[in-house]
C-alpha cells in the first residue's frame, strides 16, 4: 500500500498470477501453509496477502472476495488468530504456530507474571484487568469502545488508548476475535463495524498458547525466521525482520 497524494493505492498481482488469492479460502490455504501472513505489503517482497490480490478487489463489499472482508471471516475461524502481530500492522497466525509466536514475544511470560516482575507498563496492565482473566488468561470478549471506556482510557482518563492496545497485540496477549455493529435500545445493529478482542487463551485455551514456552524464546526466534525464509526466498531479510517485529531474540522490550 502507497499513500501518494492524499490518496492510498493498494499493491497487487496481476489476474492472471498463479499465485493469486481469489477467495478467502484461498487465503486461509495460505496461511495455514505458511503459518503467519501479513495483510498488507509492507517491503518484504512477497509477504503479504495485499500482494497476491488484484488492487481492485478490495473494499467491494464482496464478503468473498475483498481482502478488507476477510479479516472478519477469519479472525473468527477456528484455526487463525488476526491482530496486529507484524511490525504493529494487522495480519494472520495459524493456531498451530501461535504458540511459538507466543513465546518469542512474551519471553515466557503470562501477563500476570510479567506485571509481578515489572516488566509491563500500567496502562498494559489496565487493559488486561477488563478482560478479568481467571488463572488460565481465559477471559472475556469485549469491543474496543467498551475497552477503553471500561479501562479508563476515555475522555479525561488515560491516553494512547490504541497505542497500549497495539503493544499487547504484538505481545500476543490479546487477539480481535470479531467485528461487530453496536446495536441500540431496540437491539438494532447500527454504525461501523467495530473490533471485539480476547485473549488467544479465551480462543485456544491455556494448554495450547503456551505450550511454546518450553521452548527458548531465541530458538522460537530462529524457527519462525526460518520458516519466512523458506516460504519467501526472494524477500530481503532485513526487510523481513522488521515485517515480523523481530528486533531482537526475545520479546524484553515494551511492545516488542
Amino acid at each position: 500500500m502507497e499513500f501518494i497524494n492524499g490518496e492510498f493505492f493498494m499493491k497487487g498481482c496481476g489476474p492472471d498470477d498463479p499465485c493469486r488469492l481469489k477467495t478467502a479460502a484461498d487465503a486461509k490455504e495460505l496461511i495455514l501453509k505458511v503459518g503467519f501472513l501479513p495483510l498488507f505489503e509492507n517491503g518484504a517482497a512477497g509477504f503479504s496477502a495485499e500482494e497476491r490480490v488484484t488492487a481492485s478487489s478490495w473494499w467491494t463489499d464482496d464478503p468473498e472476495t475483498d481482502p478488507w472482508s476477510w479479516r472478519v471471516i477469519l479472525a473468527g475461524d477456528p484455526e487463525i488468530a488476526y491482530g496486529k502481530f507484524f511490525d504493529k500492522k494487522a495480519g494472520f497466525i495459524s493456531r498451530e504456530w501461535f504458540p511459538v509466536f507466543a513465546n518469542y514475544r512474551r519471553d515466557g511470560y503470562d501477563f500476570d507474571a510479567l506485571w509481578e516482575d515489572g516488566l509491563a507498563p500500567y496502562r498494559q496492565k489496565k487493559i488486561m484487568d477488563v478482560f478479568l482473566p481467571d488463572e488460565q488468561m481465559a477471559g472475556i470478549e469485549l469491543l474496543s469502545p467498551d475497552i477503553k471506556e471500561t479501562a479508563g482510557f476515555g475522555r479525561g482518563g488515560e491516553k494512547n488508548f490504541e497505542g497500549v492496545l497495539t503493544e499487547l497485540q504484538m505481545r500476543c496477549y490479546l487477539i480481535m476475535s470479531d467485528f461487530r455493529q453496536r446495536r441500540n435500545k431496540k437491539g438494532e445493529p447500527y454504525g461501523w463495524h467495530i473490533a471485539a478482542f480476547e485473549t488467544p487463551e479465551t480462543k485456544w485455551g491455556y494448554a495450547h498458547v503456551a505450550g511454546g514456552y518450553r521452548e527458548d524464546p531465541e530458538a522460537s526466534f530462529e524457527r519462525i525466521l526460518s520458516r519466512a525464509r523458506a516460504h519467501f526466498p526472494e524477500a530481503d531479510e532485513a526487510k523481513l525482520k522488521k515485517a515480523l517485529g523481530m528486533k531482537r531474540p526475545a520479546g524484553r522490550a515494551s511492545g516488542a
